[in-house]
């Protein structure tokens, strides 16, 4: 039995009237999910999948926000043996086509909205049959008929309880519960297999590293389709018992007002949403919140102890992928700026040169990773090839560049290929960032790198991409004084681009790709530093 069907049927014996999830629309109210609700609607999905014929070895995908849908059709996929396929809800267009077409998924369940997007690219996706619909109080109802409503399911009759497909989970054949795609910045993304085992270590880290109790709230607003919002909230929430609040998408704006309302004690977060939390203007109760400790992945240095003083709250650094690794530092321990160490004993970290000899502290080089004594191993759906390479000599090879100090904590410097160079000085974006940040009127700052106009290898010139408030207009002189004031004339912009939101992946990073393929010398909206 996987992981989460045996959650499923375990928690509905013992609480079925608990009160586990709280999905906020904002004014227009929550849906209050039970352990029995939870139970019932899975029960009821997995029989319509039997039904139109799919099972183990099958794969159909989640395109939607955050709904208990999700929830309820991922532990649907867990009941029968089947695999899901969550689909970042803005996808379209050919990336669409590849992330239906290549797992060759036979149903998708979506929302009203966003349905237009499937129907348009179906004719080049044979395997997909079926289409179903969440109608959601956050969304204005369509006029589409043609395909069955969620809801109809959920709420007509009881469920009909089916014996949950049982497998041996240390089997290399064991079920495959999802493919969650990498964000796909340099290529077509690729497919992470994710064994339902790998839910089970969700739920120990929750208790032995998060330290989750009864009297938490949870709340995340990242997209259930990145594993982030899985691992830190939705499965430990459901296998602890914890209550958890969700939004349908991320919200810098109303973090601290869900978090009052709901008497939220811990929240996740990813570096570039901290720093979108903390340019948002300053009110004089900012301090005055429930929340204890923010659970942060790639928090800015530039802004850690602010951030702390001026919310009131710890940091709980910590650093992993879906394909795997992990390390984290307590709050309060280690130096401001690292991601800390792997759990002693369990895991092993290093930073490797480029022939895989280990660096001395304060030489950078690629972060790998690996379980105490064992061999990495990621599956990359169809695609041995990449497999194979990301785990080179049992180790799993992160892909991100970092060093440690002398007491062997671990900071992340930059993406592999994507360090910043200018003038032979490797420039650090969140300071930059922090600084254009605090301009009353700048909402985002996003600052990368193009190829420097002197053609020198390496080099970079340096564009900061920035997302003014709604209503606010952005004067650059006035941008380009402020940075000469207070950066080193070496990190002062040699661009300033501005656009009405910075672009974003699944998992709410800056997709510099696509501020770089809008950037032109010439555009209107480009404007060059004068020193």
């Amino acid at each position: 039995m996987d992981f989460l069907s045996n959650i499923l049927i375990a928690k509905n014996n013992e609480s079925p009237d608990k009160e586990i999830f709280v999905f906020e629309y904002g004014e227009l109210g929550d849906e209050r999910i039970t352990y029995a609700m939870l139970h019932n609607n899975a029960f009821k999905i997995a029989g319509e999948l039997r039904r139109i014929g799919i099972g183990p070895g099958d794969c159909f995908g989640i395109m939607m926000r955050n709904y208990p849908e999700f929830v309820y059709l991922l532990s649907a996929a867990s009941i029968v043996g089947a695999t899901a396929v969550p689909v970042d809800p803005r996808a379209s267009g050919e990336r669409l086509k590849y992330m239906l077409g290549f797992p060759e998924v036979k149903a998708v369940f979506t929302t009203e909205d966003i349905v237009q997007n499937i129907t348009g690219i179906r004719q080049g996706l044979p395997r997909l049959k079926y289409l179903y619909l969440a109608r959601k109080p956050d969304i204005r109802p369509g006029t589409q008929t043609a395909f069955p409503f969620l809801n109809e399911i959920t709420g007509n009759g009881s469920a009909s309880f089916m014996e949950p497909v049982s497998q041996d989970p240390s089997s290399s054949s064991a079920h495959a519960l999802e493919i969650i795609f990498t964000s796909g910045t340099t290529g077509e993304p690729k497919g992470v297999v994710v064994k339902q085992d790998r839910f089970g270590s969700y739920a120990l880290l929750a208790q032995l590293v998060w330290g989750y109790g009864e009297q938490d709230v949870l709340y995340t607003g990242l997209s259930f389709t990145h594993g982030n919002a899985q691992a830190v909230t939705m499965v430990p929430a459901l296998a602890m018992g914890v209550k958890a609040v969700i939004s349908p998408q991320f919200t810098k704006s109303r973090i601290w007002d869900i978090s009052r309302k709901y008497g939220v004690t811990t929240f996740s977060l990813l570096g570039g949403m901290m720093s979108g939390i903390y340019n948002e203007p300053r009110k004089p109760g900012d301090a005055d919140n429930p929340v204890k400790t923010v659970i942060s992945a790639g928090t800015p240095r530039s802004i850690w102890q602010a951030f702390e003083k001026r919310f009131n709250v710890l940091i709980h650094e910590w650093y992993g992928a879906v394909e795997g690794g992990f390390a984290h530092k307590n709050p309060g321990q280690g130096p401001v700026g690292s991601f800390g160490k792997p759990l002693e004993g369990l895991m092993e970290m290093k930073i490797l040169d480029d022939h895989d000899r280990e660096c001395p502290p304060h030489v950078t080089g690629e972060i790998v990773w690996r379980m105490a004594g064992e061999q990495a191993e990621v599956i990359y759906y169809k695609n041995k090839k990449a497999s194979e390479e990301k785990t080179r000599a049992g180790w799993l090879r992160t892909g991100d560049m970092g060093h440690t100090d002398e007491e062997g904590y671990f900071f992340f410097d930059y993406r592999k290929g994507g360090g910043l160079r200018r003038q032979g000085e490797f420039i650090q974006p969140d300071y930059i960032e922090k600084i254009i940040g605090e301009h009353p009127d700048i909402s985002e700052v996003c600052v990368y790198g193009i190829p420097a106009s002197s053609g020198a290898p390496g080099e970079s010139d340096l564009v900061a991409a920035i997302a003014p408030f709604e209503g606010k207009t952005i004067d650059p002189a006035d941008i380009f004084r402020m940075c000469k004031e207070k950066l080193t004339p070496n990190t002062v912009p040699s661009y300033i681009q501005i656009v009405r939101d910075i672009p974003k992946t699944v998992s709410q990073k800056p997709l510099e790709i696509m501020l770089r393929n809008t950037f032109n010398t010439s555009a209107g909206n480009v404007y060059k530093v004068s020193l």
